[in-house]
């Protein structure tokens, strides 16, 4: 079994060295293009579920920040694609919350405690969707709540590669739909995943290898992502819920096993 990739391996000149890069940037690219489809439809998953994947590919301190350039290039092809649909006004105050917060605890990456809080991310996920069950039609968070939504997004996200399905139930309960979900929850997302990648860089979290990676799997994610949008057109409105919904479960289950 090969190990997490590094690019200073003392095998890396031999052709068994050569053959187990290419196989991993290939798996990743593979994993990265079908969860990029799968956040194209329900407007996350795909950090969640690539998480446990590059850790297993590239081991955790490298895992984090690839994911954040890979989500960087994701989020930005689903604004352009939903572009006409976002509402700017929840993009800024999203922003002012997550951005300070983003970057913060992006310097404190490499020596935070991860487990405790992955669970604790999936009790709370299982129970927004219990809760959203009981109550089918809450009453809309206002504009300002976003401020919150987005600092709390920005603490999660900057230790655990994606808190995607944590903004979804506000996003839902604001009444956004299809292309305005999906483009403003990614607009909210990019704006994320720009302090982080500020915060990684000035962490030397950024290496070459780490650059490389992120790189190398842009172009199975922008693929990814156009595939999503083409898909998401052909369902309902309570389809596209419950698919969101179901995304959260599964989110959670992940969390809450500790992937």
């Amino acid at each position: 079994m090969v190990g997490p990739l590094t690019v200073d391996s003392p095998r890396s000149g031999s052709w068994g060295a050569a053959a187990a890069v290419v196989l991993t940037l290939v798996s990743a690219s593979v994993a990265a293009f079908a969860l990029a489809v799968l956040s194209g439809v329900a407007g996350f998953g795909g950090g969640v579920l690539l998480l446990p994947v590059f850790t297993g590919l590239f081991g955790l301190r490298v895992a984090v920040p690839v994911l954040t350039i890979v989500q960087l290039s994701s989020n930005a092809g689903r604004v352009w694609l939903n572009r006409s649909e976002l509402d700017r006004q929840l993009i800024g105050r999203f922003a002012i919350g997550a951005v300070p917060l983003a970057v913060a605890t992006g310097l404190l990456l490499a020596h935070a405690p991860l487990s405790p809080l992955t669970r604790l991310l999936g009790v709370f996920l299982l129970a927004v969707v219990v809760w959203r069950r009981a109550n089918p039609h809450p009453k809309p968070p206002s504009d300002r709540a976003f401020i919150a939504v987005g600092a709390v997004s920005g603490f999660g996200s900057a230790l655990l590669g994606s808190v995607g399905p944590l903004t979804a139930p506000f996003f839902l309960a604001k009444g956004l739909r299809r292309a305005a979900y999906l483009g403003t929850e990614a607009a909210c997302a990019l704006t994320l995943h720009s302090a982080k990648i500020a915060a990684y860089g000035a962490g030397d979290l950024l290496t070459g290898q780490v650059l490389l990676l992120g790189v190398a799997l842009i172009p199975a994610t922008l693929a990814g992502a156009w595939a999503g949008k083409r898909l998401v057109g052909k369902i309902s409105d309570r389809v596209f819920v419950h698919l969101v919904e179901g995304g959260l479960m599964i989110a959670g289950l992940l969390f809450l096993a500790g992937l």
